[in-house]
């Protein structure tokens, strides 16, 4: 497939069971928009508890000798799915934006980072070395192992239907387990192209499988006996239902909800730097990731220059089909969420925001029926303003002005998501005490988007984490693997008659 190629496909999305495509049980199917023109695309197939039981069932048969191979010849199967990859990763892109909306050289850098994780699980054998201590008592050797947890799970949101997926399932099989992926229903098609290349690169049947669906898969998932973790992003509420139901049933759960980025522009920051940082981490994928800045604190002085900078612009985004490379924002990913956003536009005006761009009503000549909307710009808006306080997850940046550091770390830790953050300024003792006294899960310092890389793992704070462990990185190593500690003596070493004491090491 060339770079510009447009994904066309209308078949029925299936679910992916066992090593091929599985229709399933039941005859529930949902519409997959393209949002770009407005039209249906395609219909996936939503599964059903029964569903979800054939696909654990299918994992745990093929665990146990998947997690028996040693961790280099797993290791090796993945890294021939890392090539396969890079050889398709045109191919990925092109199937997110017709089903997304984000522009394609977004998709192809979403791609990208996806195939970091996959490169860093290729190492997980390093990872999964244990701790050896000699003679920790007498003629006692004591060692510590990680070993996976079995059948897993991932929950995954419509904003990122490659990378996000990818933060869960290298690690997770690189480690030994078995998984389970739960695409989002709105851009399913990646999930399922993903898993035809596992299967290539050899990876065995029944090892990872894509089960299609909504709700009715989520709740059999959480409460199947069989699955033993279960990883998830999405928004706040779901992640807390995720997070409270997979611990109800004994699961180890990792649940990453929503955000409210702030960027904290000092008066000494370079001025064009940080209009082009918000401008393209407030914008970039019309506003629907999770790490977006959707708030700009504004210290001292810099309001009054920088708003007529990002006013500009604003207004010159170039909004149109994303398979065109020109491209900087494309559509919303459904109709009903651009009219959510819109609807946020309408609450901010009435809370007495200042409208300077009005990003309502965008259309896009040849496309007039996509779920297009335009960047929208807000200043003087105040904490207590719902445009403010919640996640809108869409082209809307809002401007609250501040008299000095102090009042903008007190702004950003008084709210209650903790994502991410980042601090504009020329200022090294400034950044120094920012990047340590802010109550944030992931810093940037001139830099808009904080993602950490494969080997760092990502995580928020507060309500934008449920769970102890971010994902990937040694934090996802740890997640799909459990902790055996083994002590050992051997007879020539062992005293005489019963000991009645604990052991120690004298």
């Amino acid at each position: 497939m060339g770079a510009t190629e447009a994904f066309t496909q209308t078949l029925d999305i299936t679910h992916w069971i066992a090593g091929a495509p599985h229709r399933g049980s039941g005859d529930r199917r949902q519409t997959v928009w393209n949002p770009t023109t407005g039209q249906p695309a395609r219909q996936v197939l939503l599964g059903s508890a029964d569903d979800v039981g054939t696909a654990v069932a299918a994992a745990r048969a093929a665990q146990p000798a998947w997690a028996e191979m040693p961790p280099i010849r797993r290791a090796r199967v993945l890294n021939a799915f890392l090539a396969l990859l890079n050889q398709h990763k045109d191919r990925l892109a092109a199937m997110i934006t017709a089903e997304h909306g984000k522009v394609f050289t977004d998709a192809q850098g979403e791609v990208a980072r996806g195939i970091d994780i996959v490169e860093f699980a290729c190492g997980i054998p390093q990872l999964l070395k244990g701790d050896y201590t000699d003679q920790v008592s007498t003629g006692i050797d004591n060692w510590t192992l990680r070993q996976p947890l079995g059948v897993v799970a991932g929950i995954t949101p419509f904003n990122f239907p490659c990378m996000v997926p990818c933060w869960m399932f290298p690690v997770a099989l690189a480690c030994g387990n078995a998984f389970i992926l739960k695409p989002s229903e709105r851009d399913p098609s990646p999930a399922l192209l993903m898993a035809e290349l596992l299967k290539q690169a050899g990876l065995p049947d029944g090892v990872f499988s894509v089960v299609q669906g909504d709700k009715v898969v989520v709740d059999a998932l959480l409460t199947h006996p069989d699955v033993k973790a279960l990883s998830f992003v999405g928004s706040t509420p779901i992640a807390q239902y995720i997070y409270e139901t997979g611990a109800h049933h004994g699961k180890r759960v990792q649940a990453l909800g929503g955000a409210k980025n702030h960027m904290v522009v000092m008066p000494d920051a370079d001025l064009g730097q940080a209009v082009d940082a918000l401008i393209g981490s407030a914008y970039g994928s019309a506003g629907e990731r999770c790490m977006a800045i959707s708030v700009a604190v504004l210290v001292g002085d810099i309001a009054e220059r920088i708003v007529p900078l990002l006013a500009e612009r604003t207004r010159a985004l170039k909004i149109k089909n994303g398979m065109e490379l020109d491209a900087e924002m494309g559509p919303i990913v459904t109709r009903e969420a651009c009219t959510r956003i819109e609807n946020y536009i309408g609450i901010g005006v009435e809370e007495g925001a200042r409208l300077v761009v009005d990003g309502r009503g965008c259309k896009v000549p040849g496309f007039e029926g996509g779920f297009f909307t335009g960047g929208t710009l807000f200043d003087h808006v105040t904490p207590a303003m719902r445009v403010y306080r919640e996640e809108i997850f869409g082209p809307v940046l809002v401007c609250v002005r501040v008299p000095d550091m102090a009042a903008a770390l007190a702004l950003v830790n008084a709210h209650e998501y903790g994502n991410g953050v980042a601090c504009f300024t020329s200022d090294g003792g400034v950044a120094r005490e920012f990047a340590r006294r802010v109550q944030v899960g992931m810093v940037g310092i001139n830099v808009p988007i904080p993602v950490p890389m494969a080997w760092h793992g990502f995580g928020g704070w507060k309500k934008s984490l449920f769970g102890d462990m971010h994902a990937y990185g040694e934090e996802g190593v740890r997640f799909y693997t459990k902790q055996k500690s083994v002590m050992q003596r051997w007879p020539d070493s062992i005293g005489k008659g019963a000991e009645f004491v604990m052991p120690t090491a004298r």
